[in-house]
């Protein structure tokens, strides 16, 4: 409109050349101008409110349908929500009544496994007690047998085998008021392993290994073994030969001078004799039989040679070893044993004191 305007404007006069004439130009009319360009703007600004608040209706009619909508939703699950905690209400007070019967049954169970407990106590103490009886039974039982075993017989490893299942009995038992007890059988035990006793079976087995030793030893070298003779040319000479031996020596018949078999046979009887000596337990007879067997080696077989002088030593070893050594008194055990069985069954035949109520 503006280019409208400056085309209705009369255009400027031009200036001819070599004319004197200046026309002035006619002033532009500006009032009606401002006020079309008013004109246009409060109609640009009407449009554009009217559009605004079309819009606006339209986003406000929107708006309150959606929330109209949202309300109604928000009324259901109120209605909803109202009727789950009616439900749940109903629901807690079933739990509570259950709860309540689930209490009072616990309750009585609890009571009821008091009462189990109270009874396998009960039960286990009865057991207990008659496992320890049978046990400190069986330990008094072995302790006596050593006892009386020792003093009879006088085997220690008998006696200390005994001790040894006597504290395994007493292990057994879960009263530590026998502790004591085992610390004694051990003691015990000590000092009959520090007696040193024969023992049969080892020994035994050394004199048997003592007589097949005796074949095999040499024989001294100055005429104690059988002498030399020149076979017999007659068939009646061989035969008798066979069964008398007719020699002849200047010496006196001796010990020293018999035949080695034979020495070698007496040596196996007197082994013999000790061994039936140790059966019998009988010392001086043993011993006696040794130093017989000794003799004889010594003065029918080479003591020069290794084999003799081992055989010798043996002999000398089995000899020395006691047969009875002194053994230690028993009892100890065994009596504290007993003493500890009569307190226990004392303090628990005597009741408990009464206490007054009137204080």
């Amino acid at each position: 409109m503006e280019n409208d305007t400056r085309a209705e404007l009369p255009a400027p006069t031009q200036r001819s050349e070599g004319s004197s004439d200046v026309r002035p130009a006619t002033p532009p009319r500006r009032g009606g101008a401002r006020g079309l360009l008013f004109v246009i703007v409060v109609l640009a600004v009407a449009a554009t409110a009217f559009w605004w608040l079309r819009e606006t209706r339209e986003q406000g009619a929107q708006q309150a349908g959606v929330l109209d909508a949202r309300v109604e939703a928000l009324a259901s699950s109120g209605e909803q929500l109202k009727r789950e905690v009616e439900s749940l209400r109903a629901r807690l007070a079933d739990a509570e009544s259950i709860n309540r019967s689930l209490r009072e049954e616990l309750l009585g169970a609890a009571e009821r496994a008091r009462a189990v407990e109270d009874a396998v106590a009960h039960l286990a103490d009865q057991r207990l007690t008659g496992r320890d009886a049978l046990a400190l039974n069986e330990a008094e039982f072995l302790l006596q047998i050593a006892t009386e075993r020792l003093r009879l017989f006088h085997d220690a490893a008998a006696a200390i085998t005994a001790y040894r299942l006597a504290d395994s009995a007493l292990a057994a038992a879960e009263d530590p008021l026998f502790a004591s007890v085992r610390q004694t059988i051990g003691a015990e035990i000590a000092a009959l392993e520090a007696a040193q006793s024969l023992r049969v079976q080892p020994t035994l087995d050394a004199l048997a290994n003592l007589r097949a030793r005796l074949v095999n030893l040499p024989s001294r070298a100055n005429g104690l073994a059988a002498p030399a003779v020149d076979p017999p040319e007659s068939r009646f000479a061989r035969v008798f030969g066979q069964f008398v031996r007719v020699s002849r020596t200047d010496a006196q018949p001796t010990f020293e001078v018999r035949d080695a078999a034979i020495t070698r046979s007496l040596a196996a009887l007197d082994l013999r004799a000790a061994e039936a000596a140790l059966f019998a337990r009988d010392a001086e007879a043993f011993t006696a039989a040794l130093v017989r067997a000794r003799g004889g080696v010594t003065a029918a077989f080479d003591t020069d040679a290794e084999a003799v002088r081992n055989v010798l030593g043996e002999i000398d070893r089995l000899a020395a070893t006691p047969m009875a050594p002194q053994l230690p008194e028993l009892g100890s055990a065994l009596g504290e044993l007993r003493n500890l069985r009569t307190l226990r069954a004392l303090s628990r035949e005597v009741p408990p004191p009464v206490q007054d109520s009137s204080r």
